[in-house]
């Protein structure tokens, strides 16, 4: 399905978001120094859920030919156009706007997936 080279890039790119995660985190706790632990890590856990990781995995189909911050800067302004939008006509459609951050990641992340096994095949 994905060959070995791909997974351990994967990988290291992964590491390399936790590690902006945890940067996130100590950026923000300092910021909302009143703030609780847990508040500040929800709160950075919220951000990447819906902003980084779908982004992130919708450019990941363009590794070869940007950059992992061009992939990452592109892929988070991406996911907040395509999930702001897809949340609003979601909406006006009918679906409550308490499930959108839950399945509009989750919707991305799928297509990524998807997408990224197809170029392989």
């Amino acid at each position: 399905m994905l060959n070995k080279n791909l997974i351990d890039k994967l990988k290291k790119e992964f590491s390399v978001v936790g590690v902006l995660f945890i940067v996130f985190l100590i950026v923000f706790k300092i910021l909302f120094y009143k703030e609780s632990l847990i508040i500040v890590i929800k709160t950075v856990f919220a951000l990447f859920w819906i902003f980084v990781l779908p982004g992130f995995a919708l450019m990941y189909y363009w590794h070869d030919k940007l950059n992992f911050l061009e992939r990452l800067i592109i892929g988070i302004t991406l996911s907040a156009a395509l999930i702001g939008l897809l949340s609003y006509y979601l909406g006006l459609f009918g679906l409550n706007i308490k499930y959108h951050g839950f399945l509009l990641p989750i919707l991305f992340l799928i297509i990524a997936f998807v997408i990224i096994v197809k170029k392989k095949e």
